[in-house]
């Protein structure tokens, strides 16, 4: 396929995701890049925004929402739902050994990690071992069970393998925060806030005002699963990055870091790691394929700096506090996070 080929489908799907959550174009548009990326995505922000219908809605675009595909033996589906609760354990995400009386014998039961799209809804409200089952099997993309390891990923029959996770910011009771090293391991963190507009309000209450069943439903399959893994491989291989480019990420990644910039000093705690600097890079370029460029440039940084870096620095309590004053109580840590990124950004520039 030619550039204006992926250019063209993604413009369908994003299209298509249109359809069915009204607003959030940047948000929408970032999920899309951190696929791209082979990146998974931790959706956060308050009830009943549709984080888990955009979810929904790619699974059903790629044609995978009630589908099953085997290969090499072992059934994989295409979309899998995992609600996370207090008493989930790790065999019931990743699966288990079952005996099996007939035979005598022990027979592996895969769980629903095994699946094209996984959605993990509430990822918070599981017990950190049960959340370290998960993200092991995102960060080594495979499962062991019973001493066989099966790969969630095979990129020659063109299966790929994508974790969406929700987290609601509002409520703390009875759920376990993710630790920095566990949220290190989504590619972004798209915060998705109330509808910015009056329109939109208005839109999403003409898009349900006629109907019982979701809009969702009325959705068609556009695309192949095998097409994210060419995008993929587009985005890595055709996508340039030049030298100033390279030197701006790992800038902006560096002066994150509270011993190496006296304006990080202000905001922030901890820095970004090289991992990040990684993550920064690979969904730069494919924002920039999603542009129609196959160069991407510091306005494509820009672009993805917060939602990749926003989880992977932690900043200082006095701006939390402060921006608190200015947005409220949950949204502070974005705030404050976000205005030390923009000061970093500044002073990266005025060099």
């Amino acid at each position: 396929m030619e550039q204006a080929d992926f250019i063209r489908d993604a413009r369908r799907l994003v299209e298509v995701l249109d359809r069915v959550v009204v607003g959030y174009s940047v948000e929408k548009r970032v999920v899309l890049a951190s696929l791209l990326a082979n990146g998974h995505v931790l959706l956060e922000g308050p009830p009943g925004i549709a984080k888990t219908t955009l979810a929904k809605a790619l699974a059903r675009a790629f044609g995978l929402l009630d589908s099953r595909v085997s290969i090499g033996g072992v059934e994989y589906r295409g979309f899998s739902r995992i609600q996370f609760t207090p008493d989930l354990l790790p065999s019931d995400v990743t699966g288990s050994l079952v005996y099996n009386p007939v035979t005598r014998e022990f027979e592996p039961r895969l769980g629903p990690i095994f699946a094209y799209i996984v959605l993990v809804d509430e990822v918070n409200r599981a017990t950190p071992r049960t959340q370290s089952a998960l993200l092991e099997a995102m960060q080594e993309r495979q499962v062991t069970i019973g001493g066989r390891t099966y790969p969630l990923e095979d990129r020659k029959a063109g299966k790929f393998f994508a974790v969406l996770a929700t987290q609601n910011p509002v409520e703390q009771e009875g759920t376990y925060p993710l630790p920095e090293a566990q949220l290190d391991r989504f590619i972004t963190r798209v915060v998705f806030p109330y509808p910015r507009a009056l329109e939109e309000e208005k839109s999403i209450l003409r898009l349900h005002a006629q109907r019982l069943s979701e809009p969702l439903e009325d959705l068609e399959s556009i695309l192949d699963p095998k097409w994210l893994h060419a995008a993929q491989s587009f985005v890595a291989e055709q996508v340039a990055v030049q030298d100033d480019v390279l030197d701006y990420v790992s800038q902006l990644v560096r002066f994150t870091r509270p011993e190496v910039s006296a304006t990080a000093r202000e905001f922030f705690e901890l820095g970004a790691s090289p991992r990040a600097g990684i993550a920064l890079l690979r969904v730069a370029k494919a924002w920039a394929m999603l542009e129609g460029r196959t160069v991407a440039t510091r306005r494509d940084v820009d672009a993805v700096a917060f939602p990749v870096l926003n989880h992977r620095v932690i900043p200082k309590l006095d701006r939390v506090i402060e921006a608190e004053e200015a947005v409220g109580r949950y949204s502070a840590r974005y705030e404050a996070t976000r205005r030390g990124l923009e000061e970093i950004m500044k002073s990266i520039r005025a060099l």
